[in-house]
């Protein structure tokens, strides 16, 4: 049963009205956080190049806040392909295409995929698209061995942090995929024929060794980030997850989707989605109105934050347990000795 009661006519206008007071961009701030956002990645850049014939040392350490100010971007682009950054659908999918280069994703079928994820997050029924993979209890144990251990491979830190992102991000958004229409596939080809222009002339400006030791670590630290925000996001306890017959877009959206309170310098870098609870309630939320919106509405003092630290102990969650209606790890798995629910 949801703590947040919008289930009556009252408590959904409600919702509405508030969301409809945050959900326009301001033409300002969206080109002055783009503007201030990519100079400052820039400057990350060539800051990196200046230390390199210093100490590569250094230059791995401003990999770091190179890679903040790209998942800074990506929160952007995220924001192009919601339509909530610019009024404009032109202009949104031109700079989205551009950050697609920049991030080393393709626009079009991202957006497509994303924009799935939040038609159905928490659907039990229509888990696949955009989602991390998760399993409830009765069907990782109606499982063979093999899929069994396919799943265990998947949901390890190491798979989802630290090789997922150098697929996804190297390999996988290089390729066409079954089912893309002329759209995403076309741009598939400019990401990466834009990717192609990028390296070379990078590599005529610097030299093939130093943009290969600076774009590397930049793009998988900022990889490894963005995949842990969008795991952290909905792979927590409390948590929502239901079958299409009961699932409710408004309840998943605040309670299926987590609160995450980090520091004001994280929060900076990863452009608000902490408040990722706001964002699911309405997608045309700018990134920069999301904590206002949640600041200045009671509607949101029933959300309890995961906070930074704690946050890290959902690495451990692996299956969704519909009868105790909770995530739980393996190891709890094993120890409770579940009972099965149709």
């Amino acid at each position: 049963m949801s703590s947040l009661n919008f289930q009556n006519d009252t408590a959904g206008s409600s919702w509405i009205s508030i969301v409809k007071h945050y959900n326009h961009p301001d033409l300002k701030k969206s080109w002055f956080q783009f503007s201030s956002s990519f100079l400052l990645y820039a400057l990350s850049w060539v800051l990196m190049y200046l230390s390199f014939s210093v100490s590569y040392w250094i230059t791995l350490a401003l990999a770091f806040p190179a890679a903040g100010m790209l998942v800074r971007l990506f929160i952007i682009y995220h924001d192009l392909g919601h339509g909530s950054f610019f009024r404009s659908r032109k202009l949104s999918n031109w700079m989205g295409l551009f950050l697609g280069i920049l991030t080393f994703t393709p626009y079009y079928s991202w957006s497509t995929n994303h924009h799935i994820h939040h038609e159905t997050v928490g659907n039990l029924d229509k888990r696949g698209i955009g989602d991390v993979w998760t399993m409830t209890v009765n069907e990782y144990l109606g499982s063979s061995r093999w899929q069994k251990i396919v799943y265990r491979f998947y949901r390890n830190p190491i798979t989802l942090f630290c090789i997922g992102p150098l697929y996804v991000f190297l390999i996988g958004n290089r390729f066409t995929k079954k089912g893309m229409d002329a759209k995403g596939r076309m741009g598939v080809y400019l990401t990466n024929a834009g990717l192609v222009l990028f390296t070379v002339s990078m590599t005529l400006l610097i030299g093939i060794k130093a943009f290969l030791l600076i774009q590397f670590p930049v793009i998988y630290i900022a990889g490894m980030l963005g995949f842990w925000l969008f795991y952290v996001q909905h792979q927590f306890n409390p948590t929502l997850w239901a079958r299409s017959d009961t699932w409710n877009y408004k309840i998943v959206a605040l309670e299926g989707s987590s609160y995450y309170k980090l520091p004001r310098i994280l929060q900076y870098f990863t452009g608000n989605i902490g408040f990722h609870h706001i964002h699911h309630l309405s997608p045309l939320i700018p990134n920069y109105n999301l904590s206002r919106c949640h600041r200045e509405n009671d509607l949101f003092n029933g959300i309890k934050p995961l906070k930074f630290w704690p946050g890290f102990k959902t690495v451990t969650l692996r299956l969704w347990n519909e009868k105790t209606q909770e995530m739980i790890s393996f190891r709890k798995l094993k120890l409770c000795a579940p009972i099965r629910v149709s």
